[in-house]
């Protein structure tokens, strides 16, 4: 029987997207295997956002020619849609299926006997490489299927209910490679969200590539003036099904409205988690970004967060040596970062994109000094989780429980997106409420409070 395989790389969207894939594979009746070495069809999943993204794809399309080169190679995703014929010309590749074409991949792979190639044009009929690249912004497809960590596959699921991006970052490929904003539909999200129910899940994680802009291409309901919002997807899921916690991924700033605000923090549902791209603390290097909000405007959504959520984690996106950034303006970012009440941080070094505005800016920052702003950056943030970590010791805290047991301690989430060690062995997917006894390392030791 024909097998496949699914290897994704980068952000939750390409692993939704991934999930989507297999799904497309199971309903034509392949089984997955086990690993790239043995499958019949191997599909790379890629991320473009920076050039080591695009370099880790390169080196696994060689790896897995190398270790089967009897398979057929699908190249998808970002990467794809971005340097189709570049992925093309790579040995042992054999199709290049850009993101406009990912929802019908499964149709397009070459394979008699179980499936037909659907005829579409190529754009090269020279190369021996089937290319399926079309403009990104003509399509209106949205592919949606849970994706599942495969350490914690039974516990957190994640769903992706939006797509594309209407912003134009000036550092950022990911419009020219996903598209325009689109979402699910609240019918669909909901049937996606009961069927987990139904299934034993007791947390979903909603993510998108910019989520908080859920809604805004959805039609304008009957008895409503203006279409859905992303808030209102929220109170409906809650309203509408049994799903015990939900936890919203990462929303830009100007999204998190005192209404999405209040919803987290008053219903027991939501996890207590905000994550909220920053990118830069300095007002000049935010303009040159082309980011809608200014560093005033950041620090006043952070505090309103932190006002109505006092144990929430709360967590920002930090960009350092984009072009142009002086000491003065990575001082700035230091300095507010220093000041908000940040849980974590996940730092980014610029990378340079082709096509986007920033490649071409000048005073391009010196990798060096780049890396050594990074390094400032990740000390403090580790500094400040630390500091939140230690603050829970003594306290009750509430974790839903993972399928990780190492002979000792039960690994778990908690509500507050930290990570925690149970003592004992305690079936996955169960919501406890444990007592932090100490900090070791990024991790919470608890014990389990009596039922």
């Amino acid at each position: 029987m024909a097998t496949f395989y699914v290897q994704n790389f980068g952000c939750r969207a390409t692993q939704a997207d991934g999930a989507a894939i297999e799904r497309q594979f199971r309903d034509r009746g392949l089984e997955p295997a086990d690993a790239p070495g043995s499958a019949s069809v191997v599909v790379l999943n890629t991320c473009t956002v920076t050039a080591s993204a695009d370099q880790d794809a390169r080196a696994a399309i060689r790896r897995v020619h190398r270790e089967n080169p009897a398979c057929q190679i699908v190249v998808t995703g970002c990467y794809a849609q971005r340097a189709p014929h570049e992925i093309a010309a790579l040995p042992g590749v054999t199709q290049v299926v850009g993101n406009s074409h990912k929802h019908e991949l499964a149709d397009l792979v070459r394979s008699p006997g179980f499936f037909p190639l659907t005829q579409l044009e190529t754009e090269n009929r020279q190369l021996a490489t089937e290319i399926y690249v079309t403009n990104i912004f003509a399509h209106t497809e949205l592919l949606a299927a849970p994706v599942f960590d495969a350490a914690n596959e039974r516990t957190r699921p994640n769903l992706k209910v939006q797509d594309g991006c209407d912003n134009r970052c000036s550092f950022c490929v990911i419009p020219s490679v996903r598209g325009q904003s689109r979402s699910l539909p609240v019918s669909e999200v909901l049937r996606e969200v009961r069927a987990l129910v139904d299934a034993g899940y007791r947390e979903v994680v909603l993510s998108g590539i910019n989520l908080g802009r859920w809604g805004r291409d959805l039609r304008v309901a009957d008895g409503h003036s203006c279409p859905p919002r992303f808030e209102d997807l929220v109170r409906t899921i809650l309203d509408e099904t049994p799903l015990e916690k939900l936890r919203i991924s990462s929303v830009e700033p100007m999204d998190w409205s005192n209404e999405l605000i209040q919803s987290v923090a008053q219903s027991s549902r939501i996890a207590k988690h905000a994550h909220v791209p920053m990118q830069s603390g300095s007002d000049r290097v935010l303009r040159r970004m082309h980011r809608k909000y200014r560093p005033w405007h950041y620090r006043e959504k952070i505090e309103k967060i932190r006002a109505a959520m006092p144990t929430a984690a709360i967590g920002a996106d930090v960009m350092v040596g984009f072009p142009g950034e002086t000491d003065t303006d990575f001082e700035a970012t230091r300095r507010l970062i220093e000041d908000l009440p940040f849980t974590y941080l996940h730092v980014f070094t610029y990378s340079s994109r082709p096509g986007t505005p920033a490649a071409t800016m000048r005073d391009q920052v010196p990798v060096r000094v780049a890396r050594q702003r990074n390094q400032v950056l990740r000390e403090l943030g580790a500094k400040k989780k630390r500091a939140f970590m230690e603050s829970f010791v003594g306290t009750a805290i509430e974790a839903i429980t993972l399928n990780q047991f190492d002979g000792v301690h039960t690994e778990a989430l908690t509500d507050n997106y930290l990570k925690l060690k149970l003592n004992g062995k305690h079936e996955p997917n169960h919501w406890l409420r444990a007592t932090v006894e100490q900090v070791e390392a990024d991790t919470l030791i608890a014990t389990t409070q009596p039922a």
